[in-house]
C-alpha cells in the first residue's frame, strides 16, 4: 500500500463526509440566518427561538435528503470493500 493509494482513499472519504454533511448544514445556516435577521428586526433574543426552527429545518432536511445520504454511504462502503484486495496486494 503506496503512500498514494492512502491519500486517495483519504481524499475520497473526506469528500463523501463532506457531501454527507452539506445538507444539513446548510440547512441550518440559512435557518439560522434567518431567523437572526428576523431577531434583529424585531429585537427579540429568545434563544429557543433559533434552536427550534433550525432543529425542525434540520429534520426535514433529513427526511428529504436522508435516501440519498444513505445510498452515497452504502455506495462507498462498497466501492471501498471491493477495493480491499487491490489495496493490499
Amino acid at each position: 500500500m503506496t503512500s498514494d493509494t492512502i491519500l486517495t482513499v483519504g481524499q475520497e472519504a473526506m469528500k463523501v463526509a463532506m457531501l454527507l454533511s452539506a445538507p444539513l448544514l446548510l440547512t441550518a445556516l440559512v435557518v439560522g440566518v434567518l431567523i437572526g435577521m428576523l431577531q434583529a428586526a424585531t429585537q427579540i433574543q429568545e434563544m429557543t427561538l433559533s434552536f427550534i426552527p433550525k432543529l425542525i429545518a434540520t429534520a426535514f432536511a433529513l427526511a428529504i435528503a436522508g435516501h440519498w445520504m444513505l445510498t452515497l454511504l452504502v455506495d462507498y462502503t462498497r466501492q471501498l470493500f471491493m477495493s480491499i484486495p487491490g489495496l493490499i496486494g
